[in-house]
């Protein structure tokens, strides 16, 4: 292939292609164009996290939050851009299935050896899927693990520090220079000691017997989120059992410090939920982070691991892979999601599954209660917008995929009867498979009002208080769900609860905060707000909007959250927000806090 050298300025490329003097010189020209865009889309990548780290050690949480959204469209804007670029320049690429072919394989010759060659893949196969976005073509979301190393015994990977039945102060001082940080600690030797007694007793605590802890494992990088700083590890035994070990760091006025310990499984999956913005962590060795974070949350899927690290689209194909893996193993068929039947979207899974799948409508069921139906486009919009932000821990994030085929054989024929009918603007069916525009994929939960069905009353009471810190994380991620229907609400098996229906969301900073507290029955008056435009919300209406089952129930919401019925709370969130503040919001328990002092901030 001739070797071209061309600047920055891909317009290069495109030049070249349209002069080119035959379709081999074509491909080439292309392949080395789309890497060329995608060297550079990973570069900036890459560069994310320092700037986390620099955000930490300057107390900057606003720079956090600004860079977890430009990561997150990064990807889509440079594919996307190629995409229209590469169509300018080769009109008819979408249709010659030869030409696309020689392109991949030259492109394929010049990343084959490179560590992030999945990654590379992956990019070339949106770019194509892109392209094809107005035809019923489906691209496989499907690759292999790229090349590897053998670094999981390596120091640049995994720092190891050999312990006893005791750990002293000056290991944990080791323990927290892993960080690397450009920043002062506030007292390093208490925060050590404090440290220290904690690991102590969560090793005398633990639930293996017979054994002896033999060292403690950190992964070598630091795991930036908005106010926070995460280092990861857990306590290996001298059995292939180990305990999760997280660090929870902090940078206030005083300088940095040790706010918790997080050492249960429960930790590890709380923190590292996809409900969460993704952490910027600082390593390029992403397939050795997400086994690692694998070994200490092992029921968790592979696929969502990749994501909660950042890298969603290679977490967007695992996630795929797995769903493909888990029909074929275990023979079941998709059918419909149990509980409530959405008015927008219709749900279904596998009885086992660890996955649920949505798509939209072509319009809406009767009982839809939010007037005129803006489209399938406009609801999709919502549901990438939830992606696209800081879901504070309370909302399930969904990928979206365009254009992927499934087999016919895997789905209930009622099902697919009702996709056809509800959703065949979205859905045609082509030989043996299935194609969908467009299909939601999320992590399965319960529904909530399912849930409190089966539920101890100890359960009941921790799922709907977890309710109302559902409410207000949501709350201060500028999130406000209009529909507060407790189905649109599910639990996980920690008992965490999370929002998961997304059509009808608003701008919080949209929303008209009314009341009619100071209103009597009997007033011949229309309230003033009734005429108002927009979305209108009166808090002393929150606990009948949400349908708590019981009075009980609604009495353990009101003591826990009685301020969600006031209009003084909204407001003030409200103002933070207008104001441009990161609100804080609760992510690990008061319990994991080395030091009882307000709630957890991050």
């Amino acid at each position: 292939m001739i070797q071209h050298t061309f600047g920055e300025d891909g317009q290069q490329y495109a030049d070249a292609v349209t002069t080119a003097a035959d379709d081999e010189e074509i491909c080439g020209l292309s392949a080395a164009w789309v890497l060329h865009e995608f060297d550079k889309y990973y570069a900036e990548f890459q560069s994310i996290p320092d700037v986390a780290k620099l955000a930490f050690e300057q107390r900057n949480p606003g720079l956090s939050v600004a860079i977890s959204k430009k990561r997150l469209s990064m990807y889509s804007n440079s594919m996307c851009q190629l995409g229209e670029r590469l169509q300018q320049a080769l009109p008819l690429i979408a249709e010659d299935q030869k030409l696309w072919s020689g392109l991949e394989t030259k492109y394929w010759n010049l990343i084959e050896h490179r560590y992030e060659a999945d990654l590379a893949l992956a990019y070339i196969q949106s770019v194509r899927r892109y392209i094809l976005r107005g035809e019923w073509k489906p691209v496989a979301y499907a690759f292999g693990r790229s090349f590897e190393v053998d670094t999981l015994e390596s120091e640049a990977i995994i720092r190891k520090f050999p312990i006893g039945k005791q750990i002293v102060a000056a290991e944990v001082v080791d323990m927290l220079g892993v960080a690397r940080l450009n920043a002062p600690f506030r007292s390093i030797e208490q925060d050590a000691e404090l440290c220290a007694e904690r690991i102590n007793q969560i090793m005398r605590t633990a639930r293996i017997p017979t054994v002896n802890p033999s060292e403690i494992e950190l992964f070598n990088a630091g795991f930036y989120r908005n106010r926070g700083l995460y280092l990861v590890g857990k306590i290996k035994h001298d059995t292939d059992q180990a305990i999760p070990l997280i660090f929870a760091l902090l940078n206030d006025a005083t300088g940095v410090y040790v706010d918790a310990i997080l050492h249960t499984e429960a930790d590890a999956h709380n923190l590292f939920s996809s409900t969460l913005a993704n952490f910027h962590v600082t390593t390029s060795y992403y397939h050795e982070l997400a086994d690692f974070l694998h070994s200490i949350m092992p029921e968790r899927p592979i696929g969502l691991h990749y994501t909660t690290i950042g890298y969603n689209h290679f977490g967007k194909v695992a996630v795929m892979n797995e769903l493909k893996k888990e029909v074929v193993a275990t023979g079941e068929i998709f059918q419909t999601a149990p509980g409530f039947r959405g008015t927008v979207a219709i749900g279904f899974s596998t009885p086992s599954s660890s996955f649920n799948l949505k798509v939209i409508r072509d319009k809406p069921t009767a009982g839809y209660k939010w007037g005129t139906f803006d489209g399938v486009d406009a609801v999709l919009k919502k549901y990438s917008r939830v992606h696209d932000i800081n879901r504070t821990g309370s909302m399930l994030d969904n990928i979206i995929y365009y254009n992927v085929k499934l087999d016919q054989s895997w789905f209930d024929q009622n099902l697919l009867k009702e996709l056809m009918a509800e959703a065949g603007g979205s859905i045609t069916e082509h030989e043996d498979g299935v194609i969908f525009r467009h299909l939601i994929v999320q992590i399965r939960m319960l529904p909530l009002p399912l849930f409190l069905q089966h539920a101890s009353p100890d359960e009941a009471t921790t799922a709907i208080i977890n309710l109302g810190h559902c409410i207000k994380n949501n709350t201060a991620a500028n999130i406000f769900n209009k529909d507060l229907d407790a189905r649109n609400y599910g639990v996980s098996r920690y008992l965490k609860v999370y929002l998961f229906d997304y059509d009808a969301l608003e701008n919080f900073t949209e929303v008209k905060i009314r009341t009619n507290v100071n209103r009597y029955d009997g007033e011949e008056d229309v309230p003033d707000w009734y005429f108002e435009d927009g979305v209108v919300f009166l808090p002393e209406e929150i606990e009948a909007g949400l349908r708590i089952p019981n009075r009980s129930l609604t009495r353990v919401f009101r003591h826990h959250h009685g301020d969600l019925l006031t209009t003084d709370y909204w407001l003030r969130i409200q103002d933070e927000l207008n104001q441009y503040d990161v609100p804080s919001v609760r992510v690990y328990a008061e319990d994991r806090k080395l030091r009882s002092v307000g709630e957890p901030v991050v």
